[in-house]
């Protein structure tokens, strides 16, 4: 098993360093960055006793493909959240530039921020029109949600420090302070390769974990949040329900597909989730955006004169192992981005306990699961 399966680049433990088994076949590094070409950023503020929180951004062909659109998909498992830009990709099937990942009370700093770098780096495309996707979970636990200490800077940090390679995951970039099964969640990323014939493809997952409840958390089949229900500060300092705060999942594939393909690929990211235990609180906005770096110029707007465009794709009978694939991804992202953590104190001296790797360690020990 490759290092990059088992530990982040910062040396912190990943779901399979503690035997967690998992489906499907990995990437090399079993991150979204295994989608050749994509890169991924983050900016990181954790500042005092009460700032928690960051961004996170994802260029789906890396910062110098951002005018080139890509197919999309987009699936809302349960509305209460927020992603930018749906409305064009419902509409066309695409999107372009990068997406940003963040704080509930940033979203439009980081919007803004996305539009300054194109402008920048993309000034062509910004004379046409630009529409950031933009999505946010909630880090009001730990993080002072009102003070908007997410300034454009930050944002722009974030899009300008993009690379391919591992990804850390954790409390890092616009996971920083979130919480996921009241315990410390984030980021977290995970891949899959799929084989047709001489095909390779390869599903890539990032989410940012911010949702469920202690009693529901399985890893691996076994329903270990029951047995660890204790050390639950959570359950009686939070103003908000259990259960609540929302997840955001990008899905990346190189498999050559239609846009009403990858919203087919979105709609398996709640069973995904669901393999770790969420039963999808109404209080937990869980959205998921699906997208594929293939047919590369396909969508940039010709003019009439110019012709028609032309997609490959897979045929729709095709799709059930890239199906499985977004699944077993989502499940190891969640799994990832507790694993890869420590407890965190933030506003109001408010404590987030970590996942107890060593007492999952032992329960995988004591019961193997079967994948």
């Amino acid at each position: 098993m490759s290092d990059y399966h088992l530990t982040t680049p910062a040396g912190k433990p990943r779901a399979r360093a503690l035997g967690i088994p998992f489906s499907g076949e990995p990437g090399e590094m079993n991150a979204i960055t295994d989608v050749a070409g994509l890169e991924v950023g983050t900016a990181t503020l954790i500042q005092g006793d009460a700032v928690r929180t960051g961004v996170t951004v994802i260029h789906p062909r890396g910062p110098s493909g951002s005018a080139d659109p890509v197919a999309a998909g987009f699936h809302s498992q349960n509305g209460n959240g927020e992603m930018t830009g749906v409305s064009w990709i419902h509409e066309s099937g695409t999107f372009a530039g990068p997406v940003g990942i963040t704080s509930t009370a940033a979203v439009g700093v980081v919007h803004a921020a996305i539009l300054a770098w194109v402008a920048t780096h993309h000034p062509q495309m910004a004379e046409a029109w630009v529409l950031p996707v933009v999505g946010e979970t909630w880090d009001g636990y730990l993080h002072d949600l009102s003070g908007q200490h997410i300034t454009e800077a930050v944002a722009l940090a974030a899009l300008e420090s993009s690379s391919g390679g591992p990804v850390e995951e954790g409390s890092v970039g616009g996971g920083t302070g979130m919480t996921c099964y009241q315990y410390k969640g984030g980021s977290g990323t995970a891949s899959r390769r799929v084989r047709r014939g001489d095909l390779i493809s390869t599903v890539g997952v990032f989410l940012q974990a911010n949702f469920g409840r202690r009693q529901e958390l399985t890893v691996a089949g076994v329903p270990l949040g029951r047995e660890f229900a204790d050390d639950n500060p959570m359950a009686t300092r939070s103003t908000a329900p259990a259960g609540a705060g929302s997840v955001i999942a990008v899905v990346a594939t190189d498999a050559p597909l239609l846009p009403g393909q990858l919203e087919a690929m979105a709609r398996r990211v709640p069973m995904g989730l669901a393999r770790t235990g969420t039963t999808g609180s109404h209080f937990s906005g869980d959205l998921g955006l699906a997208f594929s770096t293939a047919n590369p110029g396909a969508f940039s707007s010709p003019k009439p004169s110019q012709g028609v465009s032309r997609l490959d794709f897979l045929p729709w009978e095709a799709m059930d192992p890239l199906f499985a694939a977004v699944v077993y991804a989502t499940e190891e992202a969640v799994l990832n981005a507790l694993v890869a953590n420590e407890p965190m104190t933030g506003r109001d001296g408010r404590v987030v306990p970590a996942l107890p790797r060593d007492r999952v360690a032992a329960r995988m020990r004591a019961q193997p699961a079967q994948r």
